[in-house]
């Protein structure tokens, strides 16, 4: 998750959208009083080796703090309050003052969850975990992937633009156009997390009526909302 002030937007990550990729590039542009949130070890490095911004300014301000949970981390040793990796627009919103949230561009990406569920599977083990793709699915695992309940608030958006993980190119270009970057803005060379998917096929060459009905099912909101198709 990225909060930039230099640019003034805020970006909400979701899972299995290219997200780490697309932080990564985000940080290129970042300035020093931006907010940017710890990534994957292995992708920090990767970060550093651009010479991008890595992980700063993500503790929330006290003056954030309600009474309560103050009380909670001077009294129960609770845990400090930060920004993290996918946190919800929701939890952003709390955190951040109000002219922050309303005048600041925010956007997030979402994908076909029949690609997405695929890719999923694999990110969290695929064959040598599961014993096919529909038993990852019939277990409830294919479900638990972030995304829909981060960028909505009782399942209406509450981000100003959610671009498709399939239109990537064109969601660089309005953003660099949108905060006047000349081009400066880029998707990394090395794609994060890119080796862990084995099977590379269309994901209509890949699922079995059985799973399509399932993830018909488990994605109903996303297939209804984008008009997403198998």
């Amino acid at each position: 998750m990225i909060i930039s002030h230099k640019h003034k937007f805020i970006f909400i990550k979701t899972e299995k959208t290219a997200g780490t990729s697309f932080e990564i590039a985000l940080s290129s542009i970042c300035g020093e009083e931006d907010i940017i949130t710890p990534i994957a070890l292995q992708d920090e490095k990767y970060r550093k080796s651009l010479g991008y911004r890595g992980p700063q300014n993500y503790m929330v301000l006290k003056k954030k703090y309600t009474l309560r949970e103050l009380i909670k981390i001077i009294l129960f040793r609770k845990q400090k309050m930060k920004f993290y990796n996918h946190i919800s627009a929701n939890n952003v919103k709390r955190n951040v003052s109000p002219e922050i949230w309303n005048t600041y561009y925010k956007f997030c990406f979402e994908r076909n969850p029949f690609d997405k569920v695929i890719s999923w599977y694999f990110h969290n083990g695929g064959p040598d975990k599961y014993e096919s793709i529909l038993s990852f699915i019939e277990c409830g695992d294919a479900g638990k992937v972030k995304g829909f309940e981060l960028y909505t608030n009782n399942s209406i958006p509450i981000v100003d633009k959610i671009y498709k993980y399939e239109e990537l190119d064109q969601a660089i270009l309005d953003l660099n156009n949108r905060f006047n970057l000349n081009g400066k803005l880029s998707l990394p060379d090395k794609k994060a997390k890119g080796n862990l998917r084995k099977d590379k096929r269309n994901y209509k060459d890949i699922l079995k009526s059985k799973e399509v009905e399932w993830i018909s099912k488990i994605y109903a909101r996303e297939i209804s909302f984008f008009k997403y198709e198998f």
